[in-house]
């Protein structure tokens, strides 16, 4: 039996202003209205491929890996367990990154250059020692390469296995290089400026990657205990099976000690399950969010 056709748009309607709410915050509105309605010079378009990647549902799984691969550098990960307090406030800290990165691909320059300069007064102030005494620096400009790349490699994954529309080869590289241009102000040195070019310094971080305690316990968080009821479970468990499938494999192998506890998310014949749910998921959203 169906559900008659204004119940069906009741619950998208429901379904789909608790999403916003979740990932935007209760000022989802007046946030939405300044970064749009704000006359100004803005870097981007509607017709670049920054501004279709950040916009689609994709963004999702896509976030839930970026998260996972910045996690596997131990200094990076330091730096988020102790200082982001993402345990805390889980749903702060995602708004957080929500709107600054609404702020700088839609918003007007002058608005997206007080965004990353209010990232940057905030790194400034974090460092200290990792779980083996290794110092960090927020603003080191490694760490902050590293987060980018794996950031951008995630959303750019996922866009391209999940988005109604992937990008062509071309319009993907154009989306690292201008997802550079904040980068650049937010202390990258030298943002990758293709898909090639991402992939190369991505395999240089590898001999410094490992899935320290920190990392594993975030994982278990995303994973196994995020901050959601019960009946929200398994939309979430779907997003995130759709997440890990779009990691490199080597990632997804550094993260088999959580799968010891969800196997079927982890365990690599399964990716295309992975993938599959990562498409029904994300279908889902775009579903939901549409009515928003």
């Amino acid at each position: 039996m169906s559900l008659p056709g204004p119940a069906v748009e009741q619950l998208r309607g429901v379904l789909g202003r608790a999403l916003r709410s979740r990932v935007a915050g209760p000022d989802a509105r007046q946030h939405a209205e300044r970064i749009w309605d704000t006359p100004g010079e803005r870097w981007f378009s509607a017709a670049d491929p920054i501004w279709r990647v950040h916009s689609e549902a994709a963004m999702f799984p896509g976030g839930l890996a970026a998260l996972l691969l910045q996690s596997l550098h131990p200094l990076a990960m330091a730096a988020v367990a102790g200082h982001s307090g993402y345990r805390g406030d889980p749903w702060g800290r995602l708004q957080r990154t929500s709107h600054y990165l609404a702020t700088t691909t839609f918003g007007t320059v002058p608005d997206a250059e007080r965004a990353i300069a209010k990232v940057r007064g905030v790194h400034r102030r974090v460092h200290g020692t990792d779980e083996h005494g290794r110092p960090y620096r927020a603003d080191d400009p490694h760490l902050l390469e590293w987060v980018h790349c794996a950031e951008v490699h995630s959303f750019l994954t996922a866009h391209q296995a999940y988005a109604r529309t992937p990008l062509t080869a071309a319009e993907a590289d154009t989306y690292v290089a201008q997802t550079g241009t904040p980068a650049r102000l937010l202390g990258v040195p030298e943002p990758p400026t293709s898909t090639g070019e991402l992939a190369e310094r991505l395999e240089r971080f590898r001999p410094e990657l490992e899935l320290s305690r920190a990392a594993r316990e975030a994982a278990v968080f995303l994973l196994v205990q995020p901050p959601l009821p019960w009946p929200a479970r398994p939309g979430y468990g779907a997003l995130a099976a759709g997440g890990l499938a779009v990691l490199p494999e080597w990632a997804r192998r550094m993260l088999l000690p959580v799968g010891a506890l969800l196997p079927p998310l982890t365990a690599g014949p399964l990716t295309s399950t992975g993938r599959r749910l990562g498409r029904l998921s994300t279908a889902a959203v775009r579903w939901a969010m549409a009515a928003a």
